[in-house]
């Protein structure tokens, strides 16, 4: 079988960072899940300093998947009645797994939302790379009270992030949050389910802290 070709649009953003990148379809360690990421190869040299700036300038998420992301589709395919026939939205989507692994557990209606076009777009080519099929949105607070649960991934990175906990339920009756940079919040209304263990895809040698994955659940009182 000719393996898939990487989407063109998705390559020429990439090679505008780093301009001998490529990107690869890989099936995520544990899951039946396959995204367009980053080629390992690519992470064996060294960046030059206009490549690091640019790389901090405009990180590109959509081409990881994040420790907090895979722990966070893992808990879905192993317990899809969080989202069996539910309306679920994917809060800071970025390659979309957490997304497309609530789709393939049986949620009625799948929002992929991110404020980066490209995330989105990256996005759209995991979901046909997978067979799956989303919904897409790039304003959050545009979005109805309609949802059944919010899912959320690696978004807590800067701690001024965190009162979006309180406004994930504004949208959503639960909220599930995975976050291995600030696993420790303080909320009323979240609980840790646990810690789980995990790593970036490709794996980016982070430390080992930050390997471990809280997740949380909040319910709308």
């Amino acid at each position: 079988m000719t393996p898939p070709r990487a989407p063109g649009h998705l390559l020429d953003a990439l090679n505008q960072l780093l301009g001998d990148a490529q990107l690869s379809a890989q099936t995520l360690p544990d899951t039946d899940i396959k995204l367009w990421l980053i080629d390992a190869d690519n992470m064996d040299r060294q960046f030059s300093p206009d490549e690091t700036q640019r790389i901090l300038d405009e990180p590109p998420y959509w081409c990881f998947c994040w420790a907090s992301g895979l722990v966070l589709a893992r808990w879905l395919a192993q317990k899809p009645e969080w989202v069996r026939n539910k309306r679920v939205l994917d809060f800071g989507t970025g390659s979309g797994v957490a997304a497309i692994a609530a789709a393939k557990a049986g949620a009625t209606e799948v929002v992929a939302c991110d404020l980066d076009p490209l995330a989105l777009a990256a996005t759209k080519a995991n979901a046909d790379l997978n067979d799956v099929n989303l919904s897409y949105s790039a304003d959050f607070f545009a979005e109805a009270d309609r949802f059944d649960l919010i899912i959320v991934a690696d978004v807590l990175y800067d701690r001024a992030n965190l009162p979006l906990l309180d406004q994930f339920l504004s949208r959503g009756q639960h909220a599930l949050v995975a976050d291995s940079r600030v696993r420790d919040f303080q909320h009323p209304l979240y609980q840790r389910l646990g810690i789980m263990q995990a790593c970036t895809w490709p794996d980016l040698a982070e430390p080992a802290e930050f390997r471990h994955v809280s997740l949380y659940h909040a319910q709308r009182s």
